[in-house]
């Protein structure tokens, strides 16, 4: 009997291991992939979480009720402007405390309040004079330390040379308290009120307007501007060295740090042209020229992914140049369009540097009534709330940060909405 040995399929087995080792490339590559998803994931769910836990506290504010007497000693019916409600507020505290007689303890008493309840007062009796002589129930947001004791943020067993209040400032709050005097509302001030230097009176009315006013107008000038440019170079221009560098400059303006683009409103729009520093229209100036190398890019995108027989089928039928650009090729381009219009408004809403340049950074304690007034916007009011060095303002921050965000996830689930529906309709 005899013996014959089968040769290896060498080629089968080497093709079994290229076969292993793509398959082990592939799945490598597939966890690499993996994990930059889960730690993207992770750093934004830490941020959020951190943002929440720290701004939360802001959506809330802890209010004083007090029975407070117009009297008329104080406010006169004939100007009820000009009556003296700081005595109106310290005789009403004072009521609630008449263990208190030295002149020190009456000061740190008339803190309880926030500095801004003589003004509050003042502005609802001017509203209603009929209350001038009676004896009303009036809430007034506490002070910010006061407010941080409420919440927790300044713990009370702490000693007491280490704690903004003393001892009896804090027996004096839970007094106050267990009278069923101390309530916690939402924090609509938040909202409604613009700046202030007393943390628990600071909102973001102001801002949240000047914004409005700077994207009304960065839209305004932006969206046609844009949108024309990028439509005549992509179906219009001849293709020439003239066009090709307009192109290049295009996109290499939409690298450029906008800080440049601070710089150059500086130049230009206030010290050439003299226009208002601070104001809306300036910005949403700056803004548009940030957004339109975006809008432009986005736009001549959106018309590259048209299909060519669109175009060549409408002249086909008898249709101008012009007719099949505006009637066929730019309804089909417009969810494309649509949506780096208003990622390119996201990205002007969150910009910082070039507003700062242009004195958008002000304390302004009044909303602004127009385009042409002075004004802060989100960004520069969270720059100025993070640089103050009131602990009220850590909050307060944190919590413009996230309207920020909420305002940033709107626009572009907006983007998202019009893109399907527009190719709905398509």
């Amino acid at each position: 009997m005899s013996l014959s040995l089968k040769k290896p399929n060498w080629k089968a087995i080497m093709s079994g291991a290229r076969y292993a080792r793509r398959r082990r490339g592939d799945f490598v590559l597939r966890m690499i992939g993996l994990s930059a998803l889960t730690v993207a994931i992770g750093v934004l769910v830490i941020l959020v979480a951190s943002l929440v836990q720290t701004g939360h506290h802001a959506f809330t504010q802890s209010f004083l009720t007090l029975n407070v007497n117009i009297s008329e000693e104080y406010v006169s019916a004939e100007d009820p402007f000009k009556g003296r409600y700081r005595n109106i507020i310290n005789e009403a505290i004072l009521e609630q405390f008449p263990q208190v007689t030295s002149a020190a303890e009456k000061r740190n008493v008339y803190k309880i309040p926030t500095p801004s309840a003589q003004y509050l007062l003042r502005d609802y009796i001017v509203k209603n004079p009929d209350d001038i002589g009676k004896t009303i129930s009036f809430a007034v947001p506490v002070s910010d330390p006061y407010d941080q004791l409420a919440k927790g943020l300044i713990n009370p067993d702490t000693l007491e040379e280490f704690r903004r209040l003393k001892n009896d400032q804090v027996a004096w709050f839970n007094s106050l308290k267990a009278d069923g005097l101390i309530s916690s509302r939402f924090n609509t001030g938040l909202f409604t009120n613009a700046d202030s230097r007393f943390p628990e009176m600071a909102g973001l009315a102001g801002a949240l307007t000047g914004s409005f006013y700077a994207l009304l107008i960065c839209f305004v000038i932006s969206f046609p501007v844009g949108i024309g440019a990028a439509i005549y170079l992509e179906l219009f221009a001849p293709k020439n060295r003239i066009t090709d560098l307009i192109e290049i400059n295009i996109n290499n303006l939409a690298a450029v740090p906008s800080v440049v683009f601070g710089l150059l409103a500086l130049a230009v729009f206030l010290n050439w042209f003299g226009m208002p520093r601070s104001a809306p229209v300036v910005g949403g100036l700056t803004l548009a020229l940030m957004t339109l190398p975006t809008i432009i890019i986005a736009t001549r995108s959106a018309l590259k992914a048209v299909p060519p027989s669109i175009y060549e089928a409408a002249l086909g039928v008898g249709a101008s140049k012009q007719q099949a650009v505006f009637h066929h090729v730019l309804p089909v381009a417009l969810p494309g369009i649509l949506t780096g219009t208003i990622i390119g408004l996201a990205q002007a809403l969150g910009e910082t540097a070039p507003l700062l340049l242009i004195g958008m950074n002000a304390f302004l304690t009044a909303v602004p009534d127009g385009p042409l007034a002075a004004s802060t916007a989100l960004p520069t009011q969270i720059f100025i709330w993070a640089d103050s060095p009131e602990r009220g303002f850590v909050s307060r921050t944190s919590a413009a940060i996230l309207v920020l965000l909420g305002f940033l996830i709107t626009m572009n689930a907006v983007a998202v909405y019009l893109r399907s529906k527009f190719e709905k309709n398509i």
